[in-house]
């Protein structure tokens, strides 16, 4: 039996979502917050989405999915790769003033559901190894091309690009202003010569 077919944007309600679990976290977010800010009823979620846990693993897929496609697509066409990983970094200083409170996605849930949810938390540490690995397969076209000169295994870099990725995030939450974040971003980034 089919059912009822929709009767809602499936990707406004789910952008809707994200930012309210973006905004309050996945533990602080309840159900009833979840269905006033997408404006649905109970049996319509529940149709929908099955559960809060279902709703946001589906958000989580769909926003690192669109996040890898955006930075990958540039990929087999950008003639410099070691730029387009500085571009993809500046662009944390370049976000608008709002998202800087709310860190990285990913990151965020990783550490709050580290102790709570962990298939979540694995979940979203799984994504950020997405980004990790473009990191790795961009470092690896840059040494051979010989835009980049370090001989480092690009595995180790992409990690610690990983890491500066995850430690920018943070602190663009105590420090939002983007004059502050400049610097930093331009320091860490200086070994991708």
């Amino acid at each position: 039996m089919a059912g009822r077919p929709s009767i809602f944007d499936e990707e406004k309600v789910l952008e809707k979502a994200r930012e309210l679990f973006w905004t309050r976290g996945y533990e602080a977010t309840s159900l009833d917050q979840l269905l006033e800010a997408m404006g649905l009823g109970k049996s319509s979620f529940y149709h929908a989405f099955g559960s809060k846990k279902e709703l946001f693993e589906k958000i989580m897929d769909r926003f690192v999915n669109d996040a890898i496609h955006r930075l990958a697509a540039d990929l087999p066409i950008h003639p410099h790769p070691i730029e387009r990983i500085r571009e993809f970094f500046r662009g944390i200083a370049s976000s608008p003033s709002h998202l800087h409170r709310k860190g990285c996605f990913m990151g965020n849930t990783v550490v709050e559901l580290i102790n709570t949810e962990h298939s979540l938390s694995a979940r979203a540490a799984k994504k950020l190894e997405r980004l990790e690995e473009l990191f790795r397969t961009y470092i690896a076209a840059a040494q051979r091309s010989g835009e980049l000169q370090t001989k480092e295994d690009p595995a180790v870099l992409a990690l610690y690009l990983l890491t500066v990725w995850n430690g920018l995030n943070i602190t663009r939450r105590v420090h939002p202003n983007p004059e502050a974040l400049r610097p930093l971003i331009e320091l860490q980034l200086q070994f991708l010569k």
